[in-house]
């Protein structure tokens, strides 16, 4: 294993990633594959010492005080290689799934819970949204009712300002969205 490959621990308890170069990100997303397999190799190894440091306790005497302490130091070893491995990891896993996990529940409940609250949160702006395109269309109704000359000159304004920037865009190369158009090579 590669100890130059690691995830390091933020003050809350999440893996904190390196940064990394943005034209590498393709690169990137295998390297941090790799990354994570080498991490989680390194648990199954620490897993595999525990289990033959349970064994070699279980039927100790004292002809196995060597391979005792062998494989003790074997697994500090391992653990030192597994925090070293880790602390390159590009992985961050909120608090509330470890604590999930902790209370043995499972952690697909936290993303369901994320995902409500988008929703929940996604119809309250949608709701705001829709009030104030409403109050929008009141105004300029009471304000049409009222100012009538004013009104169609805020509209001819409007529609004037919208046509002269889509000419600016057309004219610059420039879509709608403000993306740059870019011509294909033939």
């Amino acid at each position: 294993m590669d100890p130059s490959r690691n995830a390091s621990v933020g003050g809350n308890g999440t893996l904190v990633p390196q940064t990394n170069d943005s034209a590498a990100s393709a690169a990137g997303a295998d390297d941090s594959m790799q990354k994570l397999n080498q991490v989680s190799n390194s648990i199954q190894k620490t897993l595999g010492l525990i289990h033959q440091l349970y064994l070699t306790v279980s039927t100790f005497n004292a002809a196995f005080q060597m391979p005792l302490l062998q494989r003790i130091n074997g697994l500090v070893v391992e653990l030192d290689n597994m925090v070293k491995l880790a602390e390159k990891c590009n992985i961050q896993v909120p608090m509330e799934v470890l604590n999930l996990i902790d209370d043995g529940k499972n952690p697909d409940e936290f993303t369901k819970d994320v995902l409500n609250n988008c929703i929940a949160k996604n119809q309250i702006t949608k709701g705001k949204t829709d009030a104030m395109k409403n109050f929008r269309k009141h105004l300029l109704e009471e304000l049409e009712e009222t100012f009538p000359a004013e009104v169609e000159t805020f509209r001819e304004s409007r529609a004037a300002s919208a046509a002269e920037l889509k000419r600016l865009a057309q004219a610059q190369s420039v879509l709608p969205n403000g993306d740059v158009r870019v011509k294909g090579e033939h």
